[in-house]
């Protein structure tokens, strides 16, 4: 039935940092908001990596308009210069931001999106910004094992990139088998020293990536060797030593002390044997071996491991927006306004100039992706 765009809520996709924190400041402003998140309960991602520790302190971490709603409810703040885990993260800020009474009526948990599109008009209808924008978002999802739909007269869609991690093909697609590995080969951030500790323990590792994740499971997995000899870790990359790690050391100051840490202690692992690096190493094949796998890279080097890791950062999920007239830059597929600011050819995380709404700009009227999906493809978003 036909319904005017201003009487319905703005849909926000994500219950995680950045989509708690689009719903405070909706609700701040006295807006109507219906947050759809697609896991039981806030986080869902960040508790995938809940022992990992994050180089940026609590006082970056923590939305102001979020912060303020908390400590009016009595919420005694972490110390600003603290270091939080991921568990952290969640139990000291988020559980309690989404249980706040202005936020928690506005939450559906086990709410899966599935499509975004207008009333009426697919991504072709509508000649002018004007002419879509009258019409109202359609956003459907899947809840209980059933579909429903919810208008919406603006959506944000802060879901993140965690639930697609890219292959550790070095062409961007699998690498042939790889996918029939999968019992062997993991993506993301896996707890070495807890949970996955018995999937480790004693294996010859490759771990593939050039990022601080990926100094991360490296980090952990030396101190899984210090316990368990046995245990080796490969550090197997696409091209050259990252120039985030080895940085001439006049050039290393870094505005993240902790982020620094991190380098330094993976460098010096690097150049005193712990870790063994392999560079201009792209995996074209991953081939079953015994219980463990063969790496190819199609130049007729091989590595021969037990496991895998990829931990070659992350890709947005696209596919329910079809629908939308968006907007992306061809290389990292951000807005076009936003992907020079962020490309990881040119910047990290700490160089990113500040940007907002103009930047984060579709074509299509009243819809934004914020936060990691924001970026795309590029691994520069912080926090």
């Amino acid at each position: 039935a036909p319904c005017e765009s201003g009487d319905l809520p703005v849909a926000v996709i994500g219950a995680g940092p950045v989509g708690l924190a689009a719903a405070a400041h909706l609700a701040a402003r006295d807006q109507r908001a219906v947050v759809l998140e697609a896991g039981p309960r806030p986080g869902t991602s960040v508790r995938e990596w809940s022992h990992v520790r994050l180089f940026s302190p609590w006082e970056l971490c923590l939305d102001p308009v979020a912060r303020e709603m908390l400590e009016e409810a009595g919420w005694d703040a972490p110390p600003a210069g603290e270091l939080p885990t991921g568990e952290e993260l969640v139990a000291r800020y988020l559980e309690p931001l989404a249980d706040l009474p202005a936020l928690r009526s506005r939450i559906r948990y086990g709410h899966r999106v599935t499509g975004v599109t207008r009333v009426g008009r697919d991504r072709l209808k509508g000649a002018s910004r004007s002419e879509r924008g009258a019409a109202p978002f359609v956003v459907r999802y899947e809840s209980g094992g059933t579909g429903g739909r919810l208008l919406a007269r603006a959506v944000i869609d802060a879901s993140g990139t965690w639930t697609r991690p890219r292959p550790l093909g070095a062409n961007g697609l699998p690498a042939r088998g790889e996918r029939e590995a999968s019992d062997r080969v993991h993506y993301g951030l896996p707890d070495v020293l807890g949970a996955a500790r018995d999937r480790y323990t004693g294996k010859r590792i490759a771990v593939g990536g050039g990022g601080h994740s990926a100094a991360n499971v490296l980090l952990d997995l030396v101190r899984l060797k210090g316990e368990e000899p046995d245990t080796e870790p490969l550090w197997v990359l696409r091209g050259g030593p990252p120039g985030n790690v080895f940085r001439d050391e006049e050039d290393a100051e870094d505005e993240l002390e902790a982020r620094g840490e991190l380098e330094r202690r993976l460098r010096g692992l690097v150049e005193e044997g712990p870790v063994r690096m392999v560079t201009e190493f792209g995996t074209r094949a991953v081939r079953p071996r015994g219980e463990g796998i063969t790496l190819e890279d199609g130049t007729g080097r091989s590595l021969e491991v037990d496991r895998a890791v990829g931990v070659t950062g992350f890709r947005p999920d696209l596919e329910m927006l079809r629908e939308l007239r968006l907007g992306p830059d061809p290389a990292t597929g951000a807005p076009r306004d936003l992907g020079p600011l962020i490309d990881p050819n040119v910047h990290s995380c700490g160089t990113v100039p500040p940007h907002g709404e103009e930047e984060l700009r579709h074509p299509e009227p009243g819809f934004y992706i914020l936060g990691m999906k924001a970026y795309g493809r590029a691994p520069t978003f912080l926090l």
